[in-house]
């Protein structure tokens, strides 16, 4: 492959290549299921679901691991403020966390450990490092030795004496007494009185938060792994403890590739539950933003970059998703007219690649959304060659949809060209997980009145010359998922986005 991602662990841009020819293992940090997941989570799962989708369309059998974390202070937190359970109220969130993924058109994993279902190689994996000498107990607690661990630090890049400067005054007194370093984590906690529990050699307990991870990921793929995921904000203690711990095991690197996506800023605040200044996905979509709009807002920025979300940026994103939806309209609403037969799913992989009679300037631009992809998922570049495939299928659309005549519709070779162009948007769209989103001319809507009141408003605004007035009611009426369609004849129509 010409693939190329940027490696964390190396700090350069790489070639991929994956360890079994025609196969790639994957593993994605996944979510602590103690609340509904934010816009932070959604950003890093539409990131590496395109990185998945990428990879599948190029002829590789990806195997995808997610996991959840279902055992941890916060869950035990919110079960006791709520007098539930800790499977309460993970069960709740595990089933909150799919509906988001589905909305959001994110795959759902091959697989979806979880910490309590993976004790006993939690369990296993602990007792491996105690006999290598590079994990001690003391009292109950099992915690893991960075000191004898050559190159601890080398994912962040952080020096342990600049950590150990920086935790002043973050470890307990009684962490201070049975650790031999500050540094120095939890492999296993014993049970405090009161709270869930779990048996193992050392007594009563249950597993620290990074060695959940280390043993699942060995669990579903494995000593070592092709690609490793997750924010950036766990490149440290999150990652850098995971791969100390899993090496020292398993005397191999635990994963060749490792990526992290940026954060999602509000305000200039990283989005966080514990700043509290988080949405969920869930009030983003019933606030009447299209799940397409925000996926489209995510993949105009890297991956690797931190993405700043206003309420300018959606609005932005949701009139360039309209654009492009009206594209893939083409085909889903006006097939029948435009005489299309055979509306069925395109073989996987690249039409370049394939003996297909696809007109040369079609090939150029599916080789240039590969070349950007391929340039560490340059998913910005990506969609403007989409908008680039889109824009003459685009102008069909809204002929058709503003009742201008048949008679002006393509023919012959040009109906033939606009089909194959329809086709590879289509395809290339799917490959960013964009999928088309109907759209109907609304008879009955429960604020109708309202809005063609401000239609009205609209065209005397245009009557008297005041364009700019009309141009804020037509962006108010945008921002608020109305589409509006002005006929030759001075009716205006409007539409709400719905999704299919």
């Amino acid at each position: 492959m010409t693939l190329r991602l940027s490696n964390t662990l190396t700090r350069r841009k790489e070639f991929f290549e994956s360890l079994e020819p025609g196969k790639v293992g994957i593993y994605c940090c996944g979510v602590t299921v103690y609340a509904p997941c934010h816009l932070g989570h959604a950003r890093s799962y539409i990131n590496w679901d395109v990185l998945r989708r990428y990879l599948i369309w190029q002829g590789l059998m990806v195997t995808f691991v997610q996991n959840f974390t279902d055992i941890d202070d916060k869950i035990l937190k919110r079960a006791t403020d709520e007098n539930s359970s800790m499977e309460i109220v993970s069960e709740r969130n595990i089933e909150a966390f799919h509906q988001d993924m589905d909305a959001l058109s994110i795959l759902r994993p091959d697989r979806m450990p979880r910490a309590t279902q993976c004790l006993n190689e939690i369990r296993r994996l602990i007792t491996e490092l105690e006999a290598k000498g590079v994990a001690y107990s003391a009292d109950g607690d099992v915690y893991f030795a960075v000191m004898k661990h050559a190159g601890y630090g080398r994912l962040s890049g952080r020096e342990l004496s600049e950590q150990q400067d920086n935790a002043a005054g973050r470890i307990t007194n009684i962490e201070q007494v049975r650790k031999q370093h500050p540094f120095d984590f939890a492999l296993w906690k014993k049970a405090k009185p009161g709270e869930p529990s779990f048996p193992s050699i050392w007594g009563e307990g249950r597993p620290g938060w990074h060695i959940e991870c280390s043993a699942m990921a060995r669990q579903e793929l494995g000593n070592t792994i092709d690609i490793h995921l997750g924010g950036s904000d766990l490149v440290f203690p999150h990652h850098e403890n995971e791969l100390a711990q899993s090496e020292a095991a398993n005397s191999c690197e635990l994963a060749r590739y490792w990526l992290h996506n940026g954060m999602v800023n509000v305000g200039g605040q990283k989005m966080s539950k514990s700043l509290e200044n988080f949405t969920t996905i869930r009030a983003l979509l019933n606030s009447g933003v299209s799940a397409m709009t925000f996926r489209l807002l995510v993949l105009q920025a890297h991956y690797s970059r931190p993405l700043e979300i206003t309420s300018e940026a959606l609005e932005a994103a949701a009139n360039s998703w309209t654009r492009l939806n009206t594209a893939l309209a083409l085909g889903e609403e006006y097939a029948e007219t435009l005489n299309w037969t055979g509306i069925i799913p395109l073989p996987d992989g690249p039409i370049l690649q394939m003996n297909l009679s696809w007109q040369e300037p079609l090939k150029i631009l599916e080789k240039q959304f590969v070349t950007a992809m391929d340039d560490d998922l340059n998913t910005a570049v990506a969609l403007a060659v989409l908008f680039e495939i889109a824009r003459p299928l685009r102008a069909l659309a809204n002929s058709l949809c503003h009742g201008e005549s048949s008679a002006t519709l393509p023919a012959g070779e040009l109906r033939v060209s606009l089909r194959q162009r329809w086709d590879l948007l289509r395809q290339l769209a799917g490959v960013l997980g964009l999928r088309y989103e109907a759209i109907s001319i609304s008879t009955r809507d429960s604020n109708a009145d309202e809005i063609e009141v401000l239609i009205a408003a609209r065209q005397s605004a245009k009557r008297n010359r005041n364009f700019a007035a009309a141009d804020r009611i037509r962006d108010k009426l945008v921002a608020r998922g109305i589409e509006l369609i002005d006929r030759p004849d001075g009716i205006t129509n409007w539409r709400r986005r719905k999704i299919s």
